[in-house]
């Protein structure tokens, strides 16, 4: 049981995804909790406050990531551009895995690749692991090859979810770029080329610049912007993808600002079945059980009875 809720208020917040079975509907996001154990190491946090933990992005062979400036605070977000540091697939199957607990959370593996040859052997070796299921990352804007130009082309993004379909019976969820012209298109794509669900949205592109030097804050010259900034952003793109998605039943992870229940409630209403939480916990740790508690309250002031009745049920004007 999630922290401080009551058996009825854990059956409110519980919910399936993808064949899942998810405690809450939140879900920890790859890049911001390491390898699950991170955060472990705060006083009063638990795994067990969340649906699901979306490991850091992992490649075929071990990546150093990019230069330093790595992440920069800018405005309402942050921008980051880690370049996908990471120890190699391998390693993370081999020694990290077996040091986290299936029984507190799912466990999701973040894979990503330069070819689509190398995300389907990264899915691979997965399918023979103990993980719950697979987010294909493919709208890394922190990278100079491979995940930007897959994640915005949508036939390519439909070639790599197909390669990774052909090596896994895991749920797949394709994680989707705002920085390309039409997002529901790329999603009609990628659910006909066999993806489980969709994460919406990845990170958009942004750049800042130490006007003392005249060169940009991070090393990488440009990074993914992430936080409260680019929540309205998220919130139409979630709102676009899900009249694609629910035509074919494929659950949308809902991502970009959330910081409180109010957030989770705005992206479960336009369309998100399950909420991504990232740059929050950079400033608040414990902010999963603040989420749960409004998200209860919420369902319980307006006679809802469970979280699931929620999605999607935005009226729009006019």
């Amino acid at each position: 049981m999630t922290s401080n809720l009551t058996q009825d208020d854990q059956a409110m917040l519980a919910m399936e995804f993808c064949g899942m079975s998810f405690a809450t509907p939140l879900v920890l996001l790859s890049g911001c909790v390491g390898f699950g154990e991170e955060y472990t190491r705060v006083a009063g946090f638990s795994n067990r406050d969340v649906g699901a933990v979306c490991l850091k992005g992992t490649t075929l062979a071990p990546r150093p990531g990019n230069r330093p400036h790595r992440v920069c605070e800018t405005p309402g977000g942050m921008l980051n551009a880690i370049g996908l540091q990471n120890p190699g697939a391998p390693y993370v199957i081999e020694k990290i895995l077996p040091t986290l607990d299936f029984s507190e959370t799912r466990f999701i593996a973040n894979i990503s690749g330069s070819t689509v040859e190398e995300y389907a052997e990264v899915a691979r070796l997965f399918d023979d692991s103990p993980i719950d299921a697979m987010e294909i990352n493919i709208s890394c804007p922190n990278v100079k090859e491979g995940g930007v130009a897959f994640g915005n082309d949508p036939g390519m993004s439909a070639r790599v979810v197909e390669a990774v379909r052909r090596q896994t019976t895991k749920p797949i969820i394709t994680k989707l770029s705002p920085n390309q012209t039409d997002i529901a298109e790329n999603a009609r794509r990628c659910i006909e080329a066999g993806t489980d669900g969709l994460a919406v949205i990845n990170t958009l592109m942004g750049m800042a610049i130490d006007i003392e030097d005249r060169v940009p804050i991070i090393g990488n010259n440009q990074g993914g912007l992430s936080g409260p900034a680019i929540k309205p952003i998220a919130l139409l793109k979630v709102h676009q993808v899900y009249q694609v998605a629910r035509q074919h039943d494929i659950p949308i992870i809902g991502q970009g600002g959330i910081c409180t229940a109010e957030d989770a409630l705005e992206f479960i209403i336009a369309g998100a079945s399950a909420v991504g939480i990232g740059t929050a916990l950079f400033y608040d740790p414990l902010v999963c059980p603040k989420i749960n508690a409004g998200i209860v309250g919420y369902l319980r002031r307006h006679g809802i009875s469970e979280i699931g009745q929620l999605v999607g049920t935005l009226r729009l004007n006019g």
